[in-house]
């Protein structure tokens, strides 16, 4: 199984990150959104982790 964290195409706030690595560790996406609203430099690591993270297959 080819088991890689993606950007979901279903759990999708804006770029689908959050709900991406929810996904890849198993946890509700609401945990990762509030890890990233407390982290001290949550804007850059989300736009690094949007532009690098590789988007979901549609079939998935």
């Amino acid at each position: 199984m080819d088991n890689k964290i993606r950007k979901s195409q279903t759990d999708r706030s804006i770029t689908g990150v959050c709900g991406g690595i929810a996904e890849y560790f198993g946890i509700p996406s609401l945990f990762v959104r509030l890890i990233f609203i407390f982290l001290p430099a949550n804007i850059l690591v989300y736009i690094i982790l949007a532009n690098t993270m590789p988007d979901s297959p549609q079939g998935l």
